[in-house]
């Protein structure tokens, strides 16, 4: 089952006829079209039901990641479908982080030469799940505070017909620092078990890869020690002052191995569980979809979640 979204921004209905085609060929192909948010959940999860061997995703890091909580809505399993991903969106971020070409096209011919030859990897994955809602995947990131606040607004700005580009989220990012977002009380505690408990966070960002982000080409990075194949690595701010925040966006724009550092930093690597807590309601997001404001958030790493064609 190819899922594609109509309205991933590069997608274009030529580029998708051509997909198809070279599909065709090689596979027993159903295309099915996005029309709403969550369908290609609905969609992924008929394709796990119905017993298909891959489902393609062509679009966005939103649509990759409907996609996964489709496939594992009853959980990971060897019988579930495989994951091919087509990235067609603004960042890309899992599709890259895979080592996928960042363009349609290119990836059909590495999945494609991956399908003929039986080739794929076992990928971890997170889960967040707080209060009233079942755990939902990640593949490559949450934010909660000054990054879901951004994810909030760009939103906003897109529903009004603005392009997702990456000067869109820099505009956003530095209106929203100056003037929308609290820098003066901290909301964040982090739990985790066997773990001393940090208090006094403004932001964290939860990674299950690396790079966190893309600023345009540009990696952004916070944890450089975060993969597929460990837990979850944790980067928090305990201060938002300017100085802190642009020595901490310096480094991760710089190429290194070691996470970000800083007497107002916080990391944490390689986490199964923790619990982010906050004193009042903060912004959520996963893989860039924003998702309300909560006072409690539990994530965990799920080893071995899903099967990706590469």
């Amino acid at each position: 089952m190819l899922i594609a979204n109509p309205k991933a921004t590069s997608t274009s209905r030529r580029a998708r006829d051509l997909l198809v085609r070279a599909f065709t060929g090689d596979l027993d192909l159903l295309v099915a079209e996005t029309g709403h948010r969550g369908h290609a959940t609905e969609l992924a999860r008929r394709a796990a039901d119905e017993g298909y061997d891959v489902v393609v995703a062509l679009g966005g890091d939103g649509t990759v990641n409907e996609a996964v909580n489709g496939l594992l809505a009853q959980g990971p399993s060897p019988e579930l479908p495989a994951l091919a991903v087509l990235p067609s969106g603004s960042a890309n971020v899992f599709a890259r982080a895979l080592g996928l070409p960042n363009d349609p096209v290119g990836a059909t011919r590495v999945v494609l030469s991956a399908l003929r030859a039986g080739r794929h990897r076992t990928v971890g994955l997170g889960t967040a799940e707080h209060a009233g809602a079942p755990p939902r995947y990640f593949t490559f990131c949450a934010g909660v505070g000054l990054d879901a606040e951004v994810v909030r607004e760009v939103e906003r700005h897109r529903h009004r017909g603005s392009r997702a580009d990456p000067s869109l989220y820099v505009r956003t990012a530095v209106r929203h620092f100056f003037s929308g977002t609290d820098r003066r009380r901290p909301a964040l505690t982090l739990e985790a078990p066997g773990r001393p408990t940090r208090t006094g966070l403004f932001l964290a960002f939860v990674s299950n890869a690396t790079p966190w982000t893309y600023l345009g080409p540009l990696p952004l990075n916070p944890s450089p020690l975060a993969g597929f194949n460990d837990g979850l690595d944790v980067f928090g701010m305990r201060s938002l002052g300017l100085a802190p925040t642009l020595g901490a966006l310096t480094q991760m724009l710089v190429a290194r191995t070691r996470p970000v550092q800083g007497e107002h930093v916080l990391n944490a690597h390689d986490a199964a569980e923790f619990t982010l807590r906050a004193d009042r309601p903060v912004a959520f997001q996963l893989d860039g979809d924003y998702l309300g404001e909560e006072d409690s958030i539990t994530f965990r790493a799920v080893p071995k979640a899903v099967r990706i064609v590469i």
